[in-house]
C-alpha cells in the first residue's frame, strides 16, 4: 500500500492561500457556513476579508470503520449540528472548509443549504481531484491543487507525530 504524501503548511502559506482566493469572489456573501473543526480557520479569516457577518456552523460525521466496510464511502451522512433553514433562506452562502478530498462532507453541506432555499457556494483551501468521489464536480473556490495529506499550521501539535511517524490513521473529519 502505498504512504500518501504529507505537506506541511505555514501560517505565511495560510496567508498566502487566503490571498489567492479572496480576488475570485465575484458574490457578495449574506452568510458562511464553517464547517467543523476544518473549517472554522479560514472561514475566520475569510469571513474577516470579506466582511460576512452571518457566520454559521455545520458538523457532519460519516459512518466509523466498520459501517463503512458494509456500506462504501457513499454512506449517508449524520449531522450533529446545522444550522436553522430560516437562517439560510435566500442568502448567497458560503460553505467552508480546509479541504475537498472525497468531498462527501463540504457536498452534503451544499445539498442540504440548498434545499433550505439557499444559493450555496463551496470554498476549500486545497482539491484533492484525485480522491475527488463526484466525478467532475469540485469546489466553487480553492486555493490550490494537491494530491498530498495537508497538515495545517493549526493541525501541528495533535497531528505532527502522524506526519512524521506515518503509523497512525488520521483523525475521521
Amino acid at each position: 500500500m502505498d504512504k500518501m504524501r504529507h505537506e506541511i503548511i505555514s501560517w505565511d502559506d495560510v496567508d498566502k492561500l487566503i490571498d489567492h482566493l479572496t480576488p475570485q469572489f465575484e458574490v457578495e456573501f449574506e452568510a458562511m457556513v464553517m464547517i467543523t473543526r476544518g473549517g472554522i480557520v479560514p472561514g475566520g479569516l475569510l469571513a474577516e476579508a470579506l466582511d460576512i457577518k452571518h457566520i454559521l456552523t455545520a458538523s457532519v460525521d460519516f459512518p466509523a470503520e466498520l459501517e463503512r466496510e458494509k456500506s462504501g464511502l457513499f454512506a449517508w451522512p449524520r449531522f450533529l449540528q446545522f444550522p436553522e433553514d430560516e437562517l439560510l433562506r435566500d442568502r448567497n452562502t458560503l460553505i467552508v472548509d480546509d479541504v475537498w478530498g472525497s468531498g462527501r462532507t463540504i457536498t452534503s453541506v451544499k445539498n442540504r443549504i440548498e434545499s433550505a432555499g439557499s444559493y450555496p457556494y463551496t470554498c476549500v483551501l486545497h482539491f484533492n481531484p484525485f480522491r475527488n468521489l463526484f466525478g467532475i464536480a469540485r469546489p466553487v473556490y480553492y486555493a490550490a491543487i494537491t494530491d498530498a495529506y495537508i497538515v495545517y499550521p493549526w493541525e501541528i501539535k495533535r497531528g505532527i507525530d502522524r506526519v512524521l511517524l506515518n503509523d497512525r490513521p488520521r483523525p475521521s473529519s
